[in-house]
């Protein structure tokens, strides 16, 4: 069996990512804080979080996406303020662009929320 072990695995010229051939990444993911002042935890391919409202953030990327058709998925974690038994937290997407994404959070009876930590990840 055969083991590569790198710190930094970069593009020919060393500016940049690699391009993945065959493969699938996640493009962008990021662990913020939902709640007061938003702040990023956590991030890869994302340079800020705006804050739109209650459960509202869009997502803004370091680098474009190439198109608006990625996937968008994430969650949050149990928020006791916001939960009660089996009531969940989702993550809704609302709007794609290749700069940004929009979402929001939105609890078990449907009401957006400001949530403790959010995660959102960006497949292509």
């Amino acid at each position: 069996m055969s083991e590569i072990r790198a710190t930094t695995i970069s593009d020919a010229a060393g500016t940049g990512p690699i391009t993945l051939t065959g493969q699938s990444a996640a493009k962008a993911w990021v662990n913020f804080n939902g709640t007061g002042t938003v702040a990023i935890r956590q991030s890869n391919n994302v340079s800020s979080i705006t804050d739109d409202g209650t459960g509202s953030y869009t997502v803004n990327f370091t680098n474009a996406q190439v198109d608006a058709n990625f996937a968008v998925s994430g969650n949050c974690k149990e928020d006791t303020a916001n939960v009660r038994g089996d009531h969940v937290l989702t993550m809704w997407r609302i709007a794609n662009a290749t700069s940004s994404t929009r979402v929001s959070v939105v609890n078990f009876a449907g009401t957006v929320v400001d949530n403790l930590e959010v995660y959102v990840v960006i497949n292509r």
